[in-house]
């Protein structure tokens, strides 16, 4: 559904994208993740037509996006950083509006904005004004306005940015509802939140593809080698006898609680699991164990290594020829959206 082959975007002497290729197929839900200024914003608008590469070719459901740019765009709906909303409309005239721009015939538009509006759940304020909203319901349509003309392909940049616990948790089943009938490409920060919603994970960093795997492998790489474990007893006997095994690298008490508790943090070898260990030494020295919880996620974990570049075998779509990345500049995307101006 999305090809993206040999992608290359240079403002100036700065690479954002530097030669990156990979495949979203019919029906995925990609997380396109990577820390500030990897290039994620630069490449989804390259993607989207929005901006132009300097190199390679992204097709949308065959269409090459600058070459055929109307029958690509037809094929996409695109949820930008900044949702393109107007304040100053209400929800009905803005989404009324976004069928103008994109050509619905008027006889499937009453339908279709109805059918939309359920899916997000905007009925509440379908007559009320964009700007009185509050940002989850701006961001919801946002989303409504990307879904207009029922696109195979939806992109989602950073689509619970700003939202409170209730609204992420909003988001993420609306876009597990959308993944369902549509194939989605998004960035989060949000790691967990990519993990729960993704089946494949690709990183950038430096403007390079650094791993590419489905959810559940890049998880498995990480292991559960930092633990912290909440005991009720004596802290210095617990360090002493988890000292004792191979697989534990450190023990160090983290905290006294000043109730009789105390929480340690446990480091393992690389790609050890140590919970079963740490459970068998508090039992078997009759130390209660009331708490025990990764320091990170496998995926948070996973993360940091490959960004750190400690991850030298990280897997990447080998058929395309993606290499892991060392090098590259590191500035910030929002000095590259300076800079688009005088490239345009």
């Amino acid at each position: 559904m999305i090809e993206v082959k040999n992608l290359t975007k240079k403002f100036g002497p700065h690479t954002a994208v530097d030669n990156i290729s990979f495949v979203v197929n019919d029906g995925e839900i990609v997380g396109f993740l990577g820390p500030n200024g990897a290039g994620k914003t630069t490449t989804m608008n390259m993607m989207t037509g929005f901006i132009s590469s300097t190199e390679g070719t992204v097709r949308i459901n065959g269409f090459d996006i600058l070459e055929e740019p109307l029958k690509a765009k037809k094929q996409l709906g695109y949820l930008p950083d900044v949702p393109p909303v107007y304040g100053d409309m209400t929800v009905k005239e803005y989404l009324e509006f976004v069928c103008d721009l994109k050509k619905v015939k008027k006889s499937d538009r009453d339908f279709m904005i109805k059918d939309i509006v359920a899916t997000t759940k905007l009925g509440d304020v379908y007559k009320r004004i964009i700007k009185n909203l509050s940002k989850g319901y701006r961001q919801r349509v946002g989303v409504a306005q990307a879904l207009i003309g029922d696109p195979d392909v939806l992109i989602l940049d950073e689509p619970t940015s700003g939202l409170d616990p209730k609204q992420i948790m909003e988001m993420r089943d609306l876009i597990k509802r959308l993944g369902k009938k549509h194939t989605v490409i998004l960035s989060s920060h949000i790691l967990g939140e990519v993990s729960e919603i993704c089946d494949r994970i690709i990183i950038i960093n430096k403007g390079k593809i650094v791993a590419s795997d489905s959810t559940e492998e890049l998880m498995s790489m990480a292991g559960n080698s930092a633990q912290l474990a909440t005991i009720k007893g004596d802290p210095y006997r617990a360090v002493e006898k988890l000292r004792e095994w191979s697989a534990i690298s450190s023990v160090i008490i983290e905290n006294d609680n000043n109730d009789g508790t105390y929480d340690l943090k446990v480091m393992g070898n690389e790609g050890s699991d140590i919970r079963e260990i740490i459970f068998a030494t508090m039992a078997e020295e009759h130390i209660p164990l009331l708490m025990l919880k990764p320091l990170t996620s496998g995926l948070e974990e996973v993360f940091l290594k490959v960004i750190n570049g400690s991850f030298e075998n990280a897997p990447v779509e080998e058929e395309l020829s993606i290499t892991f990345a060392e090098g590259g500049s590191s500035d910030d995307e929002d000095t590259v959206s300076e800079n688009k101006e005088a490239d345009e």
